[in-house]
């Protein structure tokens, strides 16, 4: 059993605990629904692991907002001056377990898949006959006109 895991959430990367409670953003998953993070390290007891088959189980248990980041824009001399907010939607996660995969979802996984069926050999199409490409008509060279022709 692994003492701490590094999981992989929203593009950020998080060291955890198992009974750790983390703000990350907010997440498609629901409050009060069970998911698992990737797993990108396990260690603990001086024994690194990098082997895949470990899974995180962590609960999402609410989905509160950030503290607000208040944001001004000033123009000097100019007499403009905006202020606007901003609120971080979140989602606060608890970790359950850090522990093995189960025996079935590991053999799932690593189950191979069924190699597919080579596809027949296409059909020649019959030749789509293209008309002949037009050329355009042949153009005499340009001429300079006189300054008496111009008149």
């Amino acid at each position: 059993m692994a003492d701490y895991a590094i999981i992989s959430l929203g593009g950020k990367q998080y060291r955890v605990r198992e009974g750790d409670r983390l703000l990350v953003d907010r997440l498609p998953t629901g409050e009060g629904k069970t998911f698992h993070p990737d797993v990108l390290f396990t260690g603990g007891n001086g024994k690194p692991n990098l082997s895949p088959r470990v899974q995180v189980t962590a609960k999402v248990v609410g989905s509160p907002l950030g503290e607000k980041i208040r944001i001004g824009k000033y123009k000097a001399k100019k007499g403009y001056r905006r202020h606007t907010g901003f609120r971080a939607k979140l989602s606060e996660i608890e970790i359950q377990s850090i522990g093995a995969r189960s025996s079935a979802a590991a053999a799932k996984k690593e189950e191979p898949k069924a190699e597919a069926k080579p596809r027949a050999a296409a059909k020649p199409r019959a030749a789509a006959k293209k008309p002949a490409a037009r050329k355009a008509p042949a153009r005499k060279p340009a001429t300079r006109k006189t300054s008496s022709e111009k008149n």
